[in-house]
């Protein structure tokens, strides 16, 4: 067994783990924070995408032991128009991908913001634009067995030009 402190949602957690656990049974069964799902325990679905430093990693396939001192955001820590825009365009319907769809739309966002490319951004020496193919293709490794990705894009579209609004009206 290894202790480590894990910091979730700005909450320091003590644990003790052995070092082989994933950062996905961490939170859910050490810390007790259920909102991360498990799909497929195998880094194809997305459902336990978390956010680690603001970037989007899927937690089935990080050890927790590495992620001392790092901070971890959890859907349970996200409070973002992003959540009342998937419920607006319905881009849930059973809800067991949404709370990985949203830890992933936000990583997604501040990607997108820092400048960095797709597989189809067109002119990759530019800032790229948000188009509906660029979302989906960053959104490519978060699966929805119900298929709501049309609400999904169209929440993230909405988000992504409310966001973009605020900071041009604060310039």
């Amino acid at each position: 067994m290894t202790k480590v402190r894990i910091r979730v949602n700005g909450v320091t957690h003590p644990v003790e783990l052995e070092p082989r656990v994933s950062l996905l049974d961490a939170l859910r069964e050490h810390m007790a924070l259920t909102g991360t799902k498990k799909g497929c325990d195998q880094g194809a679905c997305g459902a336990c995408t978390v956010l680690v430093d603001g970037e989007r990693i899927v937690s089935c396939l990080a050890l927790a032991v590495q992620y001392e001192d790092r901070e971890i955001t959890t859907i349970e820590g996200v409070d973002e128009p992003l959540q009342e825009a998937f419920v607006r365009h319905d881009g849930f319907q059973c809800g067991y991908c949404t709370p990985g769809q949203i830890c992933s739309a936000l990583g997604m966002l501040a990607e997108h913001r820092a400048g960095m490319p797709s597989a189809v951004t067109e002119q990759v020496a530019t800032a790229p634009t948000l188009t509906h193919e660029e979302i989906r293709e960053r959104m490519s490794g978060n699966l929805c067995r119900c298929g709501a990705y049309n609400g999904i894009v169209a929440a993230i579209e909405e988000t992504a030009a409310e966001t973009d609004t605020t900071k041009a009206a604060a310039l």
